[in-house]
């Protein structure tokens, strides 16, 4: 499933990411790899801020549709 149909505070496992190889590279140099474990901190108008490899991030929908856990 999407990362954005997730719960908020589980953890999960990246399983795939979809898009293009720019898409891929970005997300990857986030910290978004294949197998890396992801939480969803919270959601704040549609943006969600994710907690991965111990920071957090802020994705819009657009970009967490792409991950798929």
């Amino acid at each position: 499933m999407p990362l954005i149909l997730a719960n908020k505070g589980s953890a999960m496992n990246i399983r795939k990411i979809s898009g293009n190889d720019e898409t891929k590279r970005f997300l990857n140099s986030l910290g978004f790899v294949v197998g890396e474990s992801v939480k969803i901190i919270s959601e704040i108008g549609g943006n969600l801020i994710i907690n991965v490899k111990d920071s957090r991030v802020a994705l819009d929908k657009g970009m967490a549709s792409r991950i798929i856990v």
